[in-house]
Order: C-alpha cells, then structure tokens, then sequence
C-alpha cells in the first residue's frame, strides 16, 4: 500500500527573496558553470546548501561543505528567509514545457501535472516502490552525508503512479486557480504550485493513492539514501502502520517519509530523454580496432553526417532492430545489432531486457569490446552521462573522450515493463523531462 502525507513544508519567503534567484534544477544535473551562476544569483540560493563550492581553507574530504551547508539551512530558517506552513499541506504542481530539439515549427507546448506530498519509504521487496534502473556508489554517499548534517530534503523524487480516470487531478487543479507560486527555469518550463490544505481534499487524495504501485522515474540515488537514513532512526518500538495524530496522518517518525513528487503515467506530459554515454581513460584505444571488435555483434555502417541534429535524426529513423551510434575520433558509425548475437551473448538478463538498446550497449559494447566491468560503472570510472549530443560529441572531437554513444530514448512501456518485473536497466537509463525544480519546497525532519 502506498502511503502519502501532508506536510508542512519550508518555503522561500517572497518578502524576502525572488524565487526564480533561489530554485535550481537537481543536484546531478547541475553542471559547473551553473554552479557557479546559481552562487551568483543570490546569497540564499539552494546551490549553496545541495552541492556547495569548496573554499580556500577546507580540510581534506568534502566535509566542511556539509557543516556549511547545515550552518547556512539554519541560518536561513532562524533569519525567516524559510519560513514553515502553518499547517499540513500538499502541493498541485504543473510544469509547462516546450518539447526539446524540436524542428522549427514542430514545437508543442505539453504540461505535465502532479502533485507534492510525503511518501511513505518502503524496501523494494515490498512491491510498494519499484526501481528501473540501477544506482551509482558515489552519489548515495554524497546525499547521506548531506542529509545527515542537514536533516532536510531539499529536493523532491519523481514518483509515477498509474490512474487512468485521472481522479488525483481532478481532486487538485481547480481551472483558473491562480498558483501560490509560480517560476520559470533556465530551460523556459513554467513551473506552478497550489497549496491544498483542505483536510477532506487531503483524505480523498490518499485514499485514492492506497492502492497503487509507484516507480521511480527520477531519483533512485536519492531515494535509496533516504532509505537507508530511514533505517538508521527507526525506533525500536516502530509498526508498520502510520499513527493518526490529530487531523492529518503523518509518518510514524519523520525519517519514515521522503518528500515526493508523484506524476499519473496515464495522463500525456511525460517525456523520456536520452542519455548518452561517454567513455574516456581507456589505455591504448584504437579506434579501428575497436570497430573490429563490435563485428561480431552489430552491423556497422560508417556516416558522413557531422552535425548532431543529423545524427540524432538518423539514429531516431533506424528501422532495422536496436541501434545507437558510435562517434570516435575517425568516424562515426551506427550500429544496429545481429539478432543471434543477443541470443548467444546476453544470457544473463530477462528476455524483455535483452532487446533494449541500452542493455545491449552496455553488454556488447562497454563491457565485452572495450573490457570496463561493471564494477568500474558503477564507480563511475571511465563513462560520463550527457543530455545533449552535441556535448557529447565535443568531448570526443576535443580529445577528452575515447568513444562516445548516442542512444535512443527508453520508452514508457519498456520502463513499465521492466520495474514491474522487479528488474533494473543499466545506470542512468532515462532522462525524464523536465526536471523538478529543487526549493520550491523543502521536508525538514527537525
């Protein structure tokens, strides 16, 4: 059973500062020249708190960035530049968005609806909460340690949950509403809240959510990260059953509950980016021989296309089987998998993971031609994540990358298919967009 909660959430005081000169996008997709834009928008902007910049006289290790992140959180709340709800709340949310790389007068403005609460932590042996794919080691300790000095989530997991009859929104979005809060981001998404403190809208709304099944779309890192803080404060005496204390239910402990985001895949608005992947460090790397190498797996065909809109176009129109595309330094190549290759050399995964592309690049490609281990993914040691292709193939053109890996999409179904299941793709296989913006509210467990 999946369980929600009111909360009443820190929020940014208007009286104070602008909103869009404080949220940022999450933590991992923060790279270090928005770091730095984001210090210089405001003393109190969140960066400062959910990936702060080293100073000149920091001890080894990162943990005077975590003393001041804890220093400033608390600085903030006793200076009223946060200031707490006055009573439990959830939050409607809609984000307004142009599709990304869309062809000059193909643009459709989509909108995706969900909602902001509590969500109740649950061990994936439950089958409460489903993962999709696997995690990365370093970020889930950057994020424990964070939350251990801060005691506080400051940004919101991306939960999809599945109602066709849409009753969630109904509940919620009252048309012509104006929002409580309302920011556009770098990327031109309007992002808009509504505060519903209505106790009788609230105990509809869980009710309605009791019976469902959640994924994680985005978050995984930070969600095992709140588990496993979770598991380090129950108490002795916790049950399995929230206690009622007062109007609203509430978790059992503070730590039992992780702010949430929770988007109906049934309604249109969602959609799934690539990732690409970039693979640099790796000794002697030839890229003839690495061709050589992917023969007996794909058919290779070598392109003249050099611009990254042709690329991806060519990758999108790829009918033959899976396929992704190879850029190295002499050439770029698509590559579109032998059938009986995935028979005989991916044996170690189900049948519906077996023809997805992703799995088959990190099969294939990264593990069985160029030798990394999956030990060394998951350390993140010689493979970046990109959005944007042109990036991606930068690095490489620049000497900063061996190889790098334009890839599809994962479609909504294929996501589905494989959580439900119980199974988990490659690290960082779904781009979901947009993101949620980081501040617009904030769960402080103190």
């Amino acid at each position: 059973m999946a369980r929600i909660y009111p909360f009443r959430a820190l929020r940014y005081n208007p009286s104070i500062v602008r909103l869009e000169d404080v949220v940022t996008q999450p933590y991992d997709k923060i790279t270090p020249t928005m770091q730095l834009a984001y210090y210089q928008r405001s003393p109190y902007n969140l960066v400062r708190i959910i990936l702060g910049l080293p100073e000149l006289f920091d001890g080894d290790g990162p943990q005077d960035v975590y003393r001041r992140a804890a220093r400033d959180f608390a600085a903030w709340r006793a200076d009223g530049v946060l200031v707490q709800e006055s009573e439990p709340c959830v939050f409607a949310y809609s984000q307004t968005f142009l599709l990304p790389d869309s062809a000059p007068g193909t643009e459709r403005l989509c909108e995706r609806r969900g909602f902001i609460a509590l969500g109740e932590l649950h061990d994936y042996s439950e089958n409460v909460v489903f993962r999709h794919e696997q995690t990365l080691s370093r970020p889930k300790s950057d994020r424990l340690n964070l939350l251990r000095a801060t005691r506080a989530h400051f940004g919101q997991i991306f939960m999809l949950y599945s109602d066709p009859g849409l009753s969630a929104e109904r509940l919620l979005f009252n048309p012509g509403a104006a929002p409580d809060m309302e920011v556009t981001d770098e990327y031109d998404v309007v992002h808009r809240l509504w505060r519903v403190n209505d106790a009788g809208t609230i105990n509809l709304l869980t009710s309605a959510l009791e019976d469902k099944k959640l994924i994680i779309a985005d978050g995984h890192h930070r969600y095992e990260t709140a588990l496993s803080y979770a598991r380090e404060h129950a108490p002795h005496e916790a049950r399995e059953v929230a206690r009622n204390t007062g109007s609203a239910l509430q978790p059992l402990y503070p730590e039992a509950a992780a702010m949430m985001t929770f988007v109906n895949m049934d309604r249109e608005g969602l959609v799934i980016l690539p990732t690409h992947r970039v693979v640099h460090g790796l000794k002697d790397f030839s890229p003839a021989g690495f061709i050589e190498k992917l023969r007996p797996y794909f058919s290779v065909d070598p392109l003249t296309i050099d611009d990254p809109e042709g690329l991806t176009s060519r990758l999108r129109g790829a009918k033959d089987g899976t396929s992704f595309i190879a850029v190295t330094s002499a050439g770029k190549y698509l590559l579109t998998v032998k059938p009986e290759a995935v028979i005989e050399s991916i044996k170690d995964v189900s049948n519906r993971q077996r023809n997805l592309d992703i799995v088959q690049l990190h099969k294939l490609v990264l593990e069985r031609a160029l030798g990394i281990t999956p030990e060394a993914i998951s350390q993140q040691m010689n493979i970046r994540y990109l959005r944007d292709a042109a990036e991606a193939i930068d690095q490489v053109t620049q000497n900063e990358a061996n190889v790098a890996f334009l890839v599809n999409p994962v479609t909504l179904d294929e996501l589905r298919e494989v959580a439900f299941a119980g199974e988990v793709m490659p690290q960082k296989s779904t781009d979901f967009y947009p993101k949620l913006l980081s501040g617009l509210s904030i769960y402080a467990l103190d």
